[in-house]
């Protein structure tokens, strides 16, 4: 018998980025209502409704978002599959866009973006609660529909007779919700047994010196009480949320910055600390994130999901469970990393036709490879063939520059090549589009007379047989001799900023260095996520890839923009933040001062610290969440813990929620629980590439989980009121 006065409820426990655009597909589609009801449940422990806690509109005007405003978006679009309606484009404004519309409204100067401009991530927490209360007016003006918000933490969700589940927060109050999104984000661990953090936090209460254990909120946890101006502070950290502490505790204390001769400097406050120290086991900070000058994101030509496929296929290790086979990530998914790298570098460096040249010179060794024929092994294995292309096509453009050869005569001796495009590309990427097009006319005898600049504006090599492809140098971007002093690692280190911010500010698609990092580690994330995910990798290889590579890659790809990183090397250069403690530096205790010491091995640093800072975005881990929620799931039976089995290898158990291809839990009995979707970290185990923000007209896949799971619910929906 159908019932059409039941009310169906719906719980998002995280009211943040991801809650906004399941509102947003909700609103979008609630024609499917039909007369009846709906009751809507959004839970959001910060209050923050729409940003979440990550992107609260109270963050300090010191945090940046990583991407430019316009790579950022609110709303499905056309290229995501079965997202119908779409909203029209004046109702799924970029940031970029949204800014504009703001400034022109308000005025307001802090919204006056221009294109590659990056946003505070508060504007983008004030764009993401603008949306999320649009949305929520939509729906409640809808009959039958109710929304209510709950600025409240949940913490179990126990089943009830009916099959549904009870929302039990931390009031007390329950509601009964036929299907929960858990979209919970970030969160912090309990780090006891965990080496580094144990040992600082029974450190710190065995002799009271300062430990600050997580970053955020920053205005709580790096206050003037905590950390008073002159102190000296360490962070323990050297990636993004390391960058956010060093701006709040310098520009965010009444530092300012001036432009010096084309370069920032910056101004104390007077309230700052006396000294940050940032380090890390790595010792460098993420690379600057080029400019974003690309029409479309890079499709790879190499590292392609069917070249997975097929390395799978011939020489994957069988699985424990007799799944699909496994990979190993350093032998045989690094070799097309790097070997796509460098073929976007030269590409980048001397247009497609030398692409077409390395493809035909490789293909053999590459058929190999996929095909098992070749032993797996190191990540260079697959470049002597780019390297002969890059050295045939240099020397014949050195020839070409020096008159001795003309275009047609250099056509001729290399099929397939063109060398016009070539020259123009080059000239293009070392020295500029000027100088390109007045070389490009010449012939042979005005071309030998006109001489070439002796200097790039990005300082790249300036002859057509230098800026190879650098794997080694990409890792190690600053090389000092053994002994090296705190001074010289200092200046090494300013000179390699200098050069990071030229090749950004050059953009991802001329700097050939910066297209060949950002064209896979950033356009092709999709494809290495499709070697990693699901158990893709054998255990042992999965432990090393959230542990070396994942790291690797938000080194390469994940910093933040050229603005950010010229403050940070004027702090550099001022003194207040001090990154001279170098690779592989470690905390040290002093019993008997009660004080951290940061030692740096490289360059015999020794600095007492009166403050250490963790820096690092704890990764999720369900058994050691300070919040409870998933822990309760887990002693209920509704959830179990992902396990990577390989055979003869330790079983790895990353602490990731254990999920169908619906990304609904699966309990401990084996069974999925269809009340219930994941997203975001604790999904970790079936989505690598997961990140909060939309990117608009690139087929978003956390798009498409939130269209999955609405048709999901629509379907419970009909299924309720038939029953």
């Amino acid at each position: 018998m159908s019932d059409d006065s039941r009310e169906f409820s719906i719980a998002l426990v995280g009211g943040g980025p991801r809650a906004t655009y399941a509102l947003e597909r909700l609103a979008a589609t609630i024609d499917r209502l039909d007369g009846r009801r709906l009751a809507v449940h959004v839970y959001e422990l910060s209050g923050e409704f729409g940003a979440g806690q990550v992107h609260s509109t109270e963050q300090p005007h010191t945090s940046y978002l990583n991407r430019d405003g316009s790579r950022i978006g609110f709303a499905a679009d056309h290229t995501v599959a079965g997202a119908d309606p779409i909203r029209p484009p004046e109702e799924r404004p970029t940031l970029y866009e949204w800014c504009r519309q703001r400034f022109r409204a308000t005025g307001d100067a802090a919204f006056d973006l221009a294109p590659g401009d990056l946003p505070r991530r508060r504007q983008h927490g004030v764009a993401l609660r603008e949306m999320f209360d649009r949305h929520v007016d939509e729906l409640t003006k809808v009959p039958g529909v109710t929304v209510t918000l709950h600025a409240e933490e949940v913490t179990d969700l126990p089943a009830t007779d009916d099959g549904r589940l009870d929302v039990v927060s931390t009031s007390g109050v329950h509601c009964t919700a036929d299907r929960v999104l858990l979209v919970t984000g970030h969160s912090s661990n309990d780090c006891a047994g965990e080496p580094g953090p144990e040992a600082y936090r029974a450190f710190a209460q065995r002799t009271g010196a300062g430990y600050v254990p997580s970053a955020y909120p920053l205005q709580q946890h790096l206050s003037p009480e905590s950390l008073p101006a002159g102190s000296t502070v360490g962070c323990a950290g050297l990636g993004l949320t390391a960058i956010d502490q060093i701006l709040y505790l310098t520009e965010g204390r009444g530092g300012s910055f001036d432009r010096v001769d084309g370069r920032l400097s910056y101004r104390a406050g007077g309230l700052e600390p006396a000294t940050v120290h940032a380090f890390s086991w790595t010792g460098f900070l993420p690379n600057t994130r080029p400019l974003n000058r690309k029409e479309q994101p890079h499709q790879g030509w190499f590292l392609t999901g069917e070249a997975i496929d097929r390395l799978r296929a011939s020489a994957g290790l069988p699985a424990e469970d007799g799944g699909r086979p496994q990979l190993d990530f350093e032998s045989q998914v690094m070799p097309l990393i790097v070997l796509e790298m460098a073929a976007v570098h030269y590409g980048t460096l001397f247009g497609s036709t030398a692409v077409d040249l390395i493809a035909a010179e490789v293909d053999d060794a590459y058929r190999q490879f996929l095909d098992g024929r070749a032993e797996p092994g190191q990540v260079t294995r697959l470049l002597p063939g780019v390297e002969r292309v890059a050295a045939l096509v240099g020397g014949k453009l050195r020839e070409v520059l020096a008159g001795r050869l003309s275009l047609t005569e250099a056509a001729k001796a290399v099929p397939g090549w063109d060398p016009a495009l070539s020259l123009t590309r080059w000239l293009t990427a070392v020295f500029g589009t000027d100088l390109a097009a007045t070389v490009e006319g010449l012939d042979p005898e005005q071309r030998a007379k006109l001489p070439l600049p002796t200097t790039s504006p990005w300082r790249l090599a300036t002859q057509p047989s230098g800026n190879r492809f650098d794997w080694a140098g990409l890792l190690h971007p600053v090389r000092l001799r053994p002994g090296s002093t705190q001074h010289e690692f200092k200046a090494a280190y300013l000179d390699f900023l200098d050069r990071d911010l030229l090749w950004a500010n050059q953009g991802n698609a001329d700097n050939p260095y910066k297209a060949s990092v950002d064209g896979v580690w950033h356009d092709l994330r999709s494809v290495i996520s499709h070697a990693v995910d699901g158990g893709g990798l054998t255990a042992d290889s999965h432990r090393q890839f959230l542990d070396r590579h994942r790291r690797l890659q938000n080194k390469l790809s994940g910093g933040t923009a050229p603005e950010v990183m010229a403050k940070i090397r004027a702090l550099i250069e001022h003194g207040v933040l001090d990154v001279s403690a170098g690779p592989r530096a470690v905390v040290l205790f002093d019993e008997e001062s009660g004080r951290f010491v940061l030692h740096g091995d490289e360059t015999a640093m020794r600095a007492p610290l009166d403050v250490l800072l963790d820096s690092r975005v704890h990764p999720f881990d369900a058994t050691r969440d300070v919040r409870p929620l998933y822990r309760n799931l887990i002693d209920r039976g509704l959830v179990r813990l992902w396990q990577n089995r390989t055979p003869g290898q330790q079983t790895f158990v990353p602490g990731f929620i254990d999920l169908d291809g619906a990304s609904r839990p699966i309990g401990r009995d084996g069974r999925a629980v269809e009340a219930i979707t994941v997203l975001g970290p604790p999904a970790a185990a079936r989505r690598t590439d997961d990140f909060s923000a939309l990117q608009p007209n690139l087929d978003d896949v956390l798009a498409r989980e939130i269209v999955a799971w609405l048709d999901g619910v629509w379907a419970a929906f009909g299924a309720a009121a038939r029953s």
